[in-house]
């Protein structure tokens, strides 16, 4: 009689990065993985959910600045390298809040409907839920930056019109979708019903919505 060879942490990390394209177009039986909260499969998938949330960081961070510049045009010219470290570090940025922060809310919004996981499940989901906008960082960043460079950058820059709302259009698709993931994890970890799940979102939404009303008042004293 055989007995069953457990795989080994590095096998199940590889699995993992193999896994992840999946997650865009066969969202449930990823998101079935992240069931096993012990701490060997928690932490053979941290490192893909790290880098898919800082490389959809750069580009929820460029299409935000892009749709709000931070700079005048005629004030200060940037250059590539500027841009590109910027880009880099604000990703950077994004990419904490993201699986942090925005984890955080959603195990609340969870916990509020019932859930018992923990909130390393919660910022797992927040990771992976992020993945479309790899996808936008793959094929729409390079043409958007191709076309307008620095000007995304810039008030009043070359990007300010017809050009500029296919983008930011491409970049609201993202987030309706990333927010479809997020509904669909939260559906498959937790073993709910939609209706259940979705009020579970809502309710994220609204901590989402107060946090960030919160935020902007202090920005704004």
């Amino acid at each position: 009689m055989s007995s069953r060879t457990e795989p080994s942490p590095e096998a199940i990390e590889r699995a993992w990065w193999a896994r992840l394209p999946r997650v865009l177009y066969a969202p449930t039986e990823v998101f079935a993985e992240l069931r096993d909260e012990s701490r060997e499969a928690s932490d053979a998938r941290q490192e893909a959910l790290v880098a898919i949330a800082f490389l959809a960081g750069i580009a929820i961070f460029v299409g935000s600045v892009a749709i709000d510049p931070p700079y005048n045009r005629y004030y200060l010219d940037l250059s590539a390298f500027n841009l590109t470290f910027e880009a880099i570090l604000g990703g950077a940025v994004v990419g904490i809040l993201n699986f942090w922060v925005f984890g955080a809310i959603l195990y609340l919004g969870s916990r509020g409907l019932g859930a018992l996981s923990g909130y390393r499940m919660a910022r797992h989901i927040a990771g992976l839920a992020t993945a479309p906008f790899v996808l936008v960082l793959l094929l729409a960043l390079p043409v958007r930056v191709g076309l307008y460079g620095t000007n995304l950058f810039h008030d009043q820059g070359s990007d300010n019109g017809v050009g500029g709302h296919v983008f930011i259009a491409v970049d609201a698709i993202a987030l309706l979708w990333s927010l479809h993931l997020a509904l669909v994890g939260i559906r498959v970890t937790q073993r709910w019903s939609w209706s259940r799940s979705t009020a579970a979102l809502g309710v994220t939404a609204l901590f989402a919505i107060l946090l960030g009303t919160f935020a902007f008042a202090l920005s704004a004293r």
